[in-house]
């Protein structure tokens, strides 16, 4: 299902709070993704993983790595 996302901000921990078009919530845990190549592993660096933003419907980083929003959010926890 894509349900793209409208607003990211980064929280403790690697986590995501994300706002969907469908204006449901969501907590996304990156922990398990930084370990998915040099483009993520960087990302543990907390100043880096705080860049988080949205760009065309999706996260995105100052790094240019980015999620699909297909994983962001059945993988999210809905509030």
């Amino acid at each position: 299902m894509y349900i793209g996302v409208k607003a990211v901000v980064p929280q403790e921990n690697y986590k995501l709070l994300l706002t969907f078009e469908n204006d449901e919530q969501g907590i996304f845990d990156m922990k398990p993704y930084l370990d998915f190549g040099p483009v993520f592993k960087v990302l543990k660096d907390p100043r880096l993983f705080n860049t988080a933003r949205v760009c065309f419907k999706t996260v995105t980083w100052a790094n240019q790595a980015d999620i699909d929003p297909e994983i962001l959010y059945p993988d999210s926890v809905i509030l």
